[in-house]
């Protein structure tokens, strides 16, 4: 997003911290409820056209979505939307993307007050691993000619009483609503998400044999101070890689054998 979607969407970031910081709103209800109004705005395209359309008075077009959301959705959720919609945006679709933001924001936020955040991280990242290593599964759940309700039922029951709720509605809405993504972007997109929510970086770190409980720590360290920020490790285990690790933050590839900046954390690790 660019120019007044950006701006719209960090007021809609800092009105749903606001409301979830509040230990009355169930943060997990709210995320369905969002979920659903993704759903509405990016089938009814017409719907989400006059929502931002920039001709229309911003009261005009939260009254709009006042009348069709009430009673269908709770008062939070109402307020949240009618808000967003006060708001410019640069695009209509943007509006959607924002909207399921908050929703994948709420549910992670539940999941943090829970105390399951970093479960939650970790299984989004071993769900991702399983589905890029097996060709079938991955098949199954982006076939465009399979049902939704199957895809799903697929997915509740590889990882119903197994994984997370929240790790469980995530990859649900992401298969089933995927809008365009790919589910490897989609699972990136929401692992990002994740991190962000305690103000952390991800790195994925690709090792010959598992690290101890110490080297990751170390390493955990070594990486928060190269990049001045938390960092979230996402492990795996490659018997094919030699010379050390492979760090991959974001976009940046940093290779055990080459990189002068591994080279600190693989005397570390070693000590």
């Amino acid at each position: 997003m660019n120019g007044a979607s950006r701006e719209a969407l960090g007021a809609a970031r800092e009105a749903l911290d606001a409301l979830t910081d509040n230990t009355s709103v169930d943060a997990g209800k709210l995320a369905g409820e969002l979920a659903a109004v993704t759903a509405l705005l990016d089938r009814e395209v017409s719907l989400r056209r006059v929502l931002t359309d920039p001709a229309q008075a911003g009261e005009a077009k939260a009254t709009l979505a006042q009348r069709l959301l009430s009673g269908q959705v709770g008062g939070e959720t109402v307020d949240l939307v009618s808000g967003m919609v006060r708001s410019r945006w640069s695009q209509s679709r943007d509006l959607v993307d924002a909207v399921e933001e908050l929703a994948n924001t709420a549910d992670l936020t539940a999941a943090q007050k829970a105390g399951a955040l970093d479960d939650v991280e970790d299984e989004l990242f071993r769900f991702g691993r399983i589905v890029s290593s097996s060709t079938e599964l991955r098949s199954a759940l982006t076939d465009k000619a399979a049902k939704a309700s199957a895809k799903g039922e697929l997915l509740r029951s590889l990882l119903g009483g197994k994984a997370n709720p929240v790790t469980e509605r995530l990859v649900v809405r992401l298969v089933t609503q995927p809008r365009g993504r790919s589910l490897e972007a989609g699972l990136e997109s929401l692992s990002k998400l994740a991190a962000a929510r305690r103000d952390r970086m991800v790195a994925v770190v690709t090792s010959a044999v598992p690290l101890s409980d110490g080297q990751k720590q170390r390493l955990g360290a070594v990486l928060a101070k190269l990049y001045g920020r938390q960092m979230h490790l996402n492990l795996d285990v490659d018997p094919t890689v030699l010379g050390g690790i492979s760090v991959r933050v974001g976009d940046e590839v940093i290779d055990g054998t080459i990189a002068e900046r591994l080279d600190e954390a693989t005397r570390r690790l070693a000590g």
